[in-house]
């Protein structure tokens, strides 16, 4: 009896390896996979390259939602520095004028270098729907340093899915007649598949002056993160792989490409 369950065991264990090591590969081709879950009090909007779902509330998207590719960040498209009010968004966006004297820059979600394959595609990240409030020490500093290690990801492993976005709350600050609010707090959450590796890693930074200028400072786990925004990502995974990357901690393989 007691060699009968043992085998048992082994086989079990032995199922899950098998089915856990050929899952990679099938992961790697989900589309669009770096999609949160949308809710159904929410709607979906896509240009070229990117995704988000649009707060009214709070002016400026939840999450901004996109796969960066190391072809992408290898063009030399200008940036037109001109931003523009979002088609897509019927309810119409924030504009110049919340901006002008409010202290706060213009700072991009989706960075706008991370588009520099493609004209259309950097015009693109001038809309207002990937822009919000931030501190001129926070955008120019931090958050920028967060943005060139990403390009650095994907440089390296041909590919990173990328979510990220402001910690949209209530009772927040805002700028603007059209009350533009302003977060305390902007994520970012990463994603690398492989046919070998899953690995994800999540950053939550405050809209501030910071000391502490270190990115990995601000780590904490996709499940962690997921309870402070309301936000499912990473929800295509099969559960157990979800389940495997959201809660990891250890994020030593994300470390070594910041050296």
């Amino acid at each position: 009896m007691f060699m009968k369950i043992r085998l048992k065991l082994l086989i079990l264990i032995l199922l899950v390896v098998f089915i856990d090591f050929n899952i990679y590969s099938q992961n790697c081709k989900i589309k669009n996979i770096e999609i949160p879950v949308v809710k159904k009090n929410e709607a979906k909007l896509c240009h070229t390259h990117y995704c988000f779902v649009y707060s009214e509330e709070h002016e400026q998207s939840k999450w901004i939602a996109y796969a960066l590719e190391d072809y992408m960040l290898q063009g030399n498209a200008k940036r037109s520095n001109k931003f523009i009010p979002d088609p897509l968004v019927i309810t119409e966006t924030a504009n110049d004028k919340d901006y002008k004297g409010s202290g706060y820059d213009k700072g991009h979600l989706l960075p706008a270098s991370d588009m520099s394959f493609d004209k259309k595609a950097m015009d693109e990240t001038f809309y207002y729907s990937n822009i919000s409030p931030q501190l001129a020490s926070f955008n120019r500093g931090i958050w920028k340093k967060l943005e060139n290690y990403v390009r650095t990801i994907s440089t390296n492993l041909a590919c990173v899915y990328v979510v990220t976005g402001p910690v949209l709350e209530k009772n927040l600050d805002y700028i603007g007649e059209n009350k533009v609010s302003v977060p305390n707090y902007f994520y970012k959450t990463l994603l690398y598949c492989s046919d070998t590796l899953i690995s994800g890693i999540a950053f939550l930074i405050p809209n501030a002056k910071l000391e502490d200028n270190d990115i990995f400072s601000y780590t904490l786990s996709i499940r962690e993160l997921e309870k402070i925004t309301g936000i499912n990502f990473w929800h295509k995974l099969p559960w157990l792989i979800e389940r495997r990357v959201e809660k990891n901690t250890n994020f030593e393989f994300w470390e070594q490409f910041a050296k």
